[in-house]
C-alpha cells in the first residue's frame, strides 16, 4: 500500500509540472499551445514542409539569435557578442565601454570565429547508430562506435547536399539519436552594441538576480557570397536573406501575458540519477567554484590599472564569473530543495517497484551499477579535473595541446578524428587559436601554471608526471622566454605541421604538450569507457522509469532547437516577498549610484530627464520597461532567444534566469523557475538613442514615434 500511495503522489507531482519542458520541434503537434494562450498553431512555429517561425531563429555560436530584418540583421545578447566587441576594441576605440554603431553595412566589423546555423530539417537515425553496436563491445569501444556512426551519417549527408551542415544529436543517452540539418553561415559581423554600462548594468553583482535592469542586447549580421551561398568573409559578400523575418512588436507585453521562447538550450540533466546529482554537488561543482574563483581574483587584479589588459582578459573573466556564480546558485538550490534526497526517495520507490515485478528480473541492480561508476569518478576527480585544468586554464598550454593533438588527429581518417580536427571543423579550430594568441597574457598564464603546479603536490598522479620536472618558477620563466607560441604567425603555420616537425621545433610548451599527451589520452579513454557503460545503464533506467510512471519524457536539452512556453509573471523567492515581473527606467535610475557596477552613462539621465521615450513608454513617469520576468523553461544556450508573444512577435530577448532558477538544469518548478529578458521596448529605445539612430529601427519596420 505504501508503494501505491507514494507512486500516486509522485504521479501528481509529475502532472503538476506539466508546463515544464524544453520541447523538441518534433513534439509541438502534441502540445496544447492554445491552452497555453498562444494564438498561432504548431505548424506556424515549425513546418517540415514549408517555412515557419523557426526559420527566423538561428544558433549563433553558443547562443541563439533572431533574424529581425530581410537583410540578415540578427538580434542577440550583448554577452553573446562580447568577444567580437572586445576583439574590435583597443585603447583608442574602446567599444566595450563606449558601445559600437556601424554607420552603414560597409562599417560592420567581422566577428572572427562566429558562425550562424539555421535548422532546416531533422530525422531519427537511432536505428543507424544502434546498428553499429554489438553486445560484446567494451564500453570505450561502444562510445567510439557511436561517435563514428554519428560522424559517418553527418558526413554522408553533407557530401550528398553540398553547403549544408549536418549533426547527429543524442536525445536519450544510449537510446535515440536525431540528425539535424542546418544552413551554416560563416561570415558574421558586428552591427551595433550599447555601452557596457547599459548592456551590463549591475555587473556580476546582479548576474542571476532579480530585479534586473540590464540592456543585454546587440545586433549582428549574417552574410553570404554574392550567389547567396554560405561563404567565408569577403568584402564582396552580401547580406543573408532569411526565409522568415520575425516581426518586432514595439508595444511589448504586460503582466500575465502568454509568451514562448524558441532557441538552442545547452545541457540539462533532469533524467540523471541521484548519484550523478550527488557527484556534481559534492565533488565536481565545488572544485570548479574553487578554481574559477581563484582565477577571477588573479585576472581582475592583473587588469585593475591597465585598460588594454582589461580588454584582453575581459571575455575570459566574464565567462569565469558566469559559471562561478551559476554553480554557486546550483549548489545552494540543491541544498535548499534537498534535491539529492528527493531523487533518492524516487529511486527507492523504483527499486521497490522492480523488485516486486518478475518482468524486471536482473534489472534491479541498474541504480547500484550507476552508483558504482560515480563513486569511482568522484575518487578520480582531483586528478582528472587538475589535468583538464592544466590543459585549458593556461592559454599557452591550451594552444600547445591543440597543435599537438591536431597533428596526431590529422593522420587519421576523417571520420575517426576527434570532432575539432575533422576537416569541416579545422578552420574554426584554427580561428579559435588565433583569437586566443591575440589575447595572450603571458604573466597570467605563468601565474596560473605556477598555481596548478603547487596544487599538484596534493595529487599523487600529478606528482608522478615527468613532464612537470623543472617547471618551478625559474623553469616557467625560461619556458615563456623560449617559446614561439606567443607569435600568431608561428601558431598558424604550426597548425599544418606533423608531430615530428613539432617535436623537432624545440619549443618548451610543445615539448610539454607531447609529454602530457599520453596522460591526456588515458583520461580520454577513461571518459569514453565511463560514457559507454553509463549509456547502457541510463537507457535501462529510462525504460524502467517509463514503465513505473506510465508516461513519456521530454529529452534533456542538448543544444538542438527547442520551444518552451509560460507567462509574464512574478514569484515569491522567500517568505513575505513578491517580485513583480517588469522593471523600468525609473528603477534603473534608483539603482544608479555613480559607482561601478551601478554607474549609468550621463546620456541615460539626460534622456530620462527629458522624458524622451518616443512610443516605448506605456507610463511616462516610470519610463521605458527595461527587463521582464516569465515562467518559461530555459537554460544556458537560450541566451539571445527571442521572447515571443501569443502571435509569435518578438517582445523580449532572453538573457538570464533568476537566482532560484539556476537549478533548472536539474529540476524545474513553476513556483521559482523564472527566466529574465530585455523588454523589446528597451532594446528599441536604447538602439534609437545611443548611437544607431533610426537606421536599424527602420530596417526592422519600427517607427520610434508613431504608434500602432
Amino acid at each position: 500500500m505504501r508503494l501505491i500511495v507514494s507512486l500516486l503522489l509522485l504521479l501528481v507531482a509529475v502532472t503538476a509540472g506539466a508546463d515544464e519542458g524544453m520541447f523538441p520541434v518534433s513534439e509541438l503537434g502534441r502540445l496544447d499551445l492554445a491552452g497555453a494562450g498562444l494564438e498561432i498553431p504548431a505548424t506556424a512555429i515549425f513546418d517540415p514542409d514549408g517555412n515557419a517561425l523557426v526559420d527566423g531563429i538561428c544558433k549563433l555560436g553558443g547562443c541563439t539569435g533572431s533574424f529581425v530584418s530581410a537583410q540578415g540583421l540578427i538580434l542577440t545578447n550583448h554577452h553573446c557578442a562580447f568577444r567580437a566587441i572586445r576583439d574590435a576594441s583597443d585603447r583608442d576605440h574602446d567599444y566595450l565601454t563606449d558601445g559600437f554603431a556601424a554607420a552603414g553595412m560597409a562599417d560592420e566589423v567581422p566577428a572572427v570565429g562566429y558562425t550562424v546555423r539555421i535548422t532546416d530539417s531533422y530525422r531519427d537515425v537511432s536505428d543507424e547508430v544502434l546498428d553499429a553496436l554489438t553486445p560484446q563491445m567494451a564500453p570505450a569501444d561502444r562510445t567510439r562506435a557511436v561517435e563514428k556512426a554519428a560522424k559517418s551519417i553527418s558526413l554522408r549527408y553533407e557530401q550528398e547536399h553540398p553547403g549544408k551542415r549536418a549533426e547527429v544529436a543524442e536525445m536519450f543517452p544510449g537510446k535515440t539519436w536525431v540528425l539535424y540539418v542546418y544552413t551554416y553561415l560563416r561570415d558574421v559581423r558586428l552591427v551595433y552594441s550599447p555601452p557596457l554600462a547599459v548592456a551590463n548594468f549591475g555587473g556580476e553583482a546582479d548576474n542571476w538576480i532579480w530585479p534586473r535592469h540590464s540592456g543585454d542586447f546587440s545586433f549582428m549580421r549574417a552574410y553570404t557570397g554574392p550567389d547567396g551561398e554560405p561563404a567565408d568573409y569577403s568584402e564582396q559578400n552580401v547580406p543573408y536573406h532569411p526565409a522568415v523575418v520575425l516581426e518586432v512588436a514595439a508595444q511589448g507585453v504586460a503582466d500575465g501575458d502568454p509568451v514562448f521562447v524558441v532557441g538552442y538550450p545547452g545541457r540539462t540533466y533532469r533524467h540523471r540519477s541521484s548519484y550523478h546529482l550527488a557527484f556534481l554537488n559534492d565533488t565536481y561543482m565545488p572544485a570548479v567554484v574553487d578554481w574559477y574563483g581563484w582565477q577571477i581574483d588573479l585576472l581582475e587584479g592583473l587588469g585593475a590599472d591597465d585598460r588594454d589588459r582589461q580588454l584582453r582578459l575581459a571575455s575570459r573573466i566574464k565567462s569565469l564569473h558566469n559559471t562561478h556564480k551559476n554553480y554557486r546558485g546550483k549548489l545552494q538550490g540543491i541544498s535548499r530543495l534537498s534535491l539529492v534526497e528527493q531523487r533518492r526517495g524516487e529511486e527507492d520507490l523504483l527499486r521497490e517497484f522492480t523488485a516486486a515485478d518478475d518482468r524486471f528480473t536482473g534489472q534491479s541492480d541498474v541504480l547500484d551499477s550507476i552508483g558504482r561508476i560515480y563513486t569511482e569518478q568522484a575518487a578520480a576527480t582531483p586528478w582528472e579535473y587538475w589535468l583538464r585544468s592544466l590543459r585549458s586554464s593556461p592559454r599557452i598550454v591550451r594552444v600547445a595541446m591543440t597543435l599537438w593533438e591536431n597533428a596526431i588527429e590529422s593522420g587519421k581518417p576523417d571520420v575517426e578524428r576527434e570532432s575539432p580536427y575533422m576537416e569541416r571543423n579545422r578552420r574554426q579550430t584554427l580561428d579559435g587559436l588565433v583569437v586566443t594568441v591575440e589575447n595572450f597574457d603571458p604573466e597570467a598564464d605563468e601565474l596560473i601554471l605556477a598555481e596548478l603546479l603547487e596544487r599538484s603536490a596534493g595529487i599523487e598522479r600529478a606528482r608522478q608526471l615527468p613532464a612537470l620536472e623543472g617547471l618551478d618558477h625559474g623553469g616557467l620563466a625560461a619556458a615563456f622566454a623560449g617559446t614561439h607560441l606567443l607569435d600568431k604567425d608561428y601558431v598558424v603555420a604550426a597548425f599544418d605541421l606533423s608531430s615530428e616537425d613539432l617535436a623537432a621545433a624545440g619549443d618548451p610548451f610543445l615539448d610539454l604538450a607531447a609529454a602530457l599527451y599520453g596522460p591526456w589520452l588515458d583520461l580520454r579513454e577513461t571518459r569514453k569507457s565511463r560514457k559507454g557503460e553509463l549509456d547502457v545503464l541510463q537507457a535501462d533506467l529510462l525504460d524502467l522509469r517509463r514503465t513505473f510512471l506510465g508516461s513519456e519524457f521530454v529529452p534533456d536539452a542538448n543544444g538542438t532547437l527547442r520551444l518552451s512556453f509560460g507567462r509574464v509573471e512574478g514569484y515569491a523567492p522567500r517568505d513575505a516577498v513578491w517580485y513583480t515581473p517588469v522593471t523600468t527606467v525609473a528603477g534603473l535610475l534608483e539603482k544608479d549610484s555613480g559607482v561601478d557596477p551601478y554607474h549609468l552613462p550621463s546620456r541615460t539621465r539626460e534622456l530620462a530627464g527629458a522624458g524622451d521615450w518616443g512610443r516605448f513608454a506605456p507610463d511616462s513617469e516610470s519610463g521605458v520597461p527595461v527587463n521582464i520576468l516569465y515562467s518559461t523553461d530555459t537554460t544556458g544556450g537560450n541566451s539571445g532567444s527571442p521572447v515571443l508573444d501569443a502571435r509569435g512577435r518578438v517582445v523580449g530577448l532572453n538573457f538570464d534566469r533568476s537566482w532560484e532558477a539556476t537549478i533548472n538544469d536539474f529540476a524545474w518548478n513553476h513556483d521559482y523557475s523564472r527566466s529574465i529578458g530585455v523588454d523589446i521596448r528597451y532594446v528599441l529605445w536604447v538602439t534609437w538613442k545611443f548611437g544607431a539612430g533610426e537606421r536599424l529601427l527602420a530596417e526592422m519596420g519600427v517607427d520610434p514615434v508613431a504608434g500602432d
